[in-house]
C-alpha cells in the first residue's frame, strides 16, 4: 500500500512540476525551492539542487522580472516566446529529477513526458494570453497573469497533498487540451491574418474562404491538364473554366446577394 502511495506521488510531482514550468517557471521553481529548505516538502534527490540558496534567489529574481513583464500587454507574448527555450527544457529535467533515483531508461521517459506536458501548459498559455492582447484594456492580461500564479500554487500544493486529485484533473487539463490547441491555433492565424491584411502585408480575401480558393484552383489545373493531353478541345476548355469562374463569384457573395440573385432569376 506505502509503495503505491509512493508511485503516486512521485507520479503527481513529476505531471505537477512540468505543468507548472509550463505556465510560470520561477513560481514553481521557488514553491519546490523554498518548501523543501524549509522542511514542509520531502523533495526526492534529483530536486534537492532546488533547496540551494542561489537557486532559490535567481529563481525569486527573476519570478519578480516576469511577475511585472508577465502583466503588460504584448510584451508577455514577447516574454512568452523568449521563454519557450526555457520552460520546455526546464519542465524535462523537473520530471526527470521527480522521478528520483530509477534506471536510465525511465528517467529519460519521464523527461520526455515531463517535456510534453510543460509544452502542453506553455501553448495554452502563450495562446490564451495572444488573444487576449487582442483587447486594449490592461484588466483582463493582469487578471489571466494573477490567476496563472494561483493557479501554478493551487496545482503543486494539490499535487504534493492530494495526489490522486491532481492526477485526475491533469487528465481533464490533456484531454481539454486536446480540443482546445487546434481551434486555438486557427484564431490565432486568423487573428494575424487579419494584422497582415490591416499593414498592407497581405491581400485581402473579400470574404473568400481560403480553401474554396485552393479547390478552385485545382479544377482550373485540371482543367488544363485534360486540355494539353487533346481530351478537351480549346472551345470546350474555355466553356468550362468559364463555368467555373462563375461558380466561383456565387460562392464568394454574401448569402444576402446570392438570395438576390435566385429571386431575379
Amino acid at each position: 500500500m506505502e509503495s503505491y502511495e509512493a508511485l503516486l506521488a512521485t507520479l503527481a510531482l513529476t505531471m505537477g512540476a512540468s505543468w507548472a514550468s509550463g505556465v510560470n517557471l520561477y513560481a514553481a521553481l521557488l514553491v519546490l525551492g523554498l518548501g523543501g529548505s524549509s522542511g514542509n516538502i520531502d523533495l526526492p534527490a534529483g530536486l534537492e539542487v532546488l533547496e540551494n540558496p542561489l537557486v532559490i534567489g535567481a529563481a525569486g529574481l527573476m519570478y519578480m522580472v516576469e511577475f511585472f513583464v508577465d502583466k503588460t500587454p504584448g510584451v508577455d507574448s514577447g516574454w512568452d516566446a523568449i521563454s519557450t527555450f526555457i520552460r520546455l527544457p526546464a519542465g524535462a529535467m523537473l520530471a526527470a529529477g521527480a522521478v528520483g533515483d530509477v534506471s536510465p531508461a525511465l528517467e529519460i521517459a519521464a523527461g520526455i513526458m515531463g517535456g510534453g506536458l510543460a509544452a502542453t501548459s506553455h501553448a495554452t498559455k502563450a495562446g490564451t494570453r495572444l488573444l487576449i492582447n487582442t483587447s486594449p484594456e490592461p484588466v483582463t492580461n493582469w487578471t489571466a497573469s494573477i490567476t496563472e500564479d494561483l493557479l501554478v500554487l493551487g496545482g503543486l500544493w494539490t499535487a504534493l497533498n492530494h495526489p490522486v486529485i491532481f492526477i485526475l484533473l491533469m487528465l481533464v487539463f490533456i484531454i481539454s487540451a486536446i480540443f482546445i490547441l487546434p481551434k486555438l491555433w486557427r484564431l490565432i492565424k486568423l487573428m494575424f491574418r487579419k494584422i497582415g491584411q490591416f499593414l498592407g502585408l497581405l491581400e485581402k480575401d473579400n470574404g473568400v474562404d481560403p480553401q474554396d480558393k485552393m479547390s478552385s484552383d485545382l479544377k482550373h489545373k485540371q482543367l488544363q491538364a485534360l486540355r494539353d493531353e487533346g481530351v478537351l478541345s480549346e472551345d470546350e476548355f474555355n466553356i468550362a473554366r468559364q463555368r467555373l469562374c462563375s461558380d466561383s463569384e456565387v460562392q464568394s457573395k454574401p448569402a444576402g446577394e446570392n438570395h438576390s440573385a435566385d429571386r431575379v432569376k
